[in-house]
């Protein structure tokens, strides 16, 4: 046996992954040592004419939104700000989010990210934490940092079209002529924080690096992405807020490849299907909630999302059922994704061609090692089939979080990052994601994972959006309890449910409670907060 075969084999079993790659997609993509202002330069320099962002009736073009970048890199520095320092952004998906992130990229600052419905206790510890020396936000939320301490020791930049305050984008804009000179920015560099939703504890601002998000570019473009992109032109709807992972992925991922970005400040369905209509976008990215709320739109037509080229889901698994018909109704491949803060955005992904299994993550992307280790101690890899804490190691892995040394080494030991979410993997490598480590509702001895049990409830024909947890049990130790959305004009009893569940699931999984609800909350791109429900629940049994 050649040593070449012999490799090979041995890569395979450690990757099984690796064989399921469609011809053509490479293992390992070799990433450039370049920042993420190098992106919008490269473009800018490919593209001159093309425009780049458009929000209502502004446009730039890759040219402008360089050249405007490079001018408030500038005034930042005149303004006392330098490499390091901590900027806050609290704007919706707006042309000024866009203009303010990549300067500060060109500047070597670190993009704070905030969502601008933050109070001024949230803000406040953010801003602590973080140290933020500036905060970029419209005017109308200068009140809640004036009820903060921390009001008088940062200069808060606004953001509005009016250029009379000297603090502002706009007036900047107007009075600076010049272009940054110098270049000071590292890959190695943190490019912004990512405060955590706080499911263990407070927020902790997880540090993302330039190479982390380059990373991201290149190794998702190379994993499949390209036979989309080099057919054409694209365009995105940008409704993901930019303060997430997802939303700011998207952004980068459109300059990138020379696409056109559409910015889109809220969730309004009705709005986005105008949108579609209009701009008829190749590329979409979203949560389970969004494409459900898609598809049960009243005034959805039969030709009106066959723009589409591909779509990804990702935040939560998507129930097979709303798969199914998205890829009937668009005729593109819907291809579920799995990914979180701390690995900058995406880890797994079901590939754009060649085998695509319905209700996994799909497989690893390249440059990464991932495993499935028991939850007790993480230290002993499991057998495949076989439910275990899902670790990944690579490029796109977080230095750790900003300020706090203990959870970084409880989070990342020997270079693998322990991701909190339980998984599997099958004979292919191909995985599926089960639920979180401290979401897992144990009943009677048994571990029950919600999303199994959601996505048997999603099946039924009048369930719109469900979410499950586990409530105190004296002898059970946890009860089950589904909280239901039902679909306009549906009615189902808790009995009809319970009897569904049964014919599908082994009976320690089975709801014991359902309850009924008009909505479920959700973080900023619509997933179901499981945690929240279960925090507001006083259900003792």
């Amino acid at each position: 046996m050649s040593n070449e075969i012999r490799n090979k084999g041995s890569i395979y079993l450690s990757k099984p992954w690796l064989a399921a790659y469609p011809e053509g997609d490479q293992h390992h993509i070799d990433v450039p040592s370049i920042t993420i202002f190098d992106i919008l330069e490269n473009s800018a320099y490919k593209h001159p004419n093309k425009i780049a962002v458009v929000d209502g009736e502004r446009e730039l073009t890759f040219s402008e939104l360089k050249n405007i970048c490079e001018r408030l890199a500038t005034a930042l520095y005149k303004r006392g700000f330098r490499k390091g320092d901590c900027i806050s952004i609290m704007v919706p998906n707006c042309l000024e989010y866009v203009l303010a992130f990549f300067s500060i990229q060109r500047l070597g600052g670190v993009v704070v990210q905030v969502n601008p419905h933050y109070q001024p206790a949230e803000l406040d510890h953010i801003l602590r934490n973080s140290e933020s020396k500036g905060i970029v936000a419209f005017r109308d939320q200068k009140e809640k940092l004036e009820k903060i301490e921390l009001s008088n020791e940062i200069i808060f930049i606004t953001a509005d079209q009016e250029i009379k305050e000297e603090d502002n984008l706009h007036h900047w804009l107007a009075t600076e002529t010049t272009e940054l000179l110098f270049r000071d920015v590292q890959p190695e560099d943190v490019a912004y924080l990512a405060f955590t939703s706080g499911t263990t504890g407070r927020p902790k601002g997880v540090m993302i690096t330039h190479t982390n998000l380059v990373s991201m570019q290149y190794i998702g473009y190379g994993a499949g992405l390209y036979r989309v992109f080099e057919k054409g032109e694209h365009c995105n709807l940008g409704f993901a807020p930019l303060y997430h992972g997802m939303g700011l992925y998207s952004l980068v991922e459109s300059i990138f490849i020379g696409g056109r970005f559409y910015l889109i400040d809220k969730f309004d369905m009705d709005y986005i299907l105008e949108m579609i209509r209009k701009q008829r976008p190749t590329i979409f990215y979203g949560s389970p909630t969004m494409y459900i709320s898609l598809l049960n739109h009243p005034d959805l037509k039969k030709d009106d999302l066959t723009c589409f080229q591909f779509c990804i889901c990702g935040t939560a698994p998507l129930p097979i059922e709303v798969i199914k018909k998205f890829e009937e109704i668009t005729g593109a491949p819907m291809v579920e994704a799995w990914g979180l803060s701390e690995a900058t955005a995406g880890v797994t992904r079901n590939p754009i061609t060649g085998l695509r299994k319905v209700g996994s993550t799909g497989i690893p992307l390249p440059n990464l090692g991932v495993k499935i280790v028991d939850i007790a101690t993480g230290t002993m890899e499991m057998p495949i089939g076989e439910p275990g804490e899902i670790i990944v190691k690579g490029p796109i892995v977080t230095k750790g979080y900003w300020k706090n040394p203990d959870e970084t080494e409880n989070t990342i030991r020997n270079g693998w990052l322990y991701t909190g979410d339980i998984g599997k993997m099958d004979n292919d490598g191909y995985f599926y994601i089960v639920g979180r480590k401290k979401e897992m509702i144990i009943t009677g001895g048994f571990n029950v994972y919600p999303a199994e049990v959601e996505e048997v409830i999603y099946q039924h024909p009048a369930v719109l959006e469900a979410g499950v947890y586990g409530v105190p049990d004296s002898y059970r130790g946890e009860t089950i309890k589904a909280v239901i959305v039902l679909k306009k004009g549906t009615t189902v009893s808790e009995e009809e449910l319970q009897n569904w569940c049964r014919e599908r699931l082994t009976r320690y999984k089975i709801p014991r409670i359902i309850a009924f609800r008009e909505s479920l909350p959700k973080t900023a791109v619509g997933k179901i907060l499981r945690r929240q429900l279960k925090a507001e629940d006083k259900t003792q049994i």
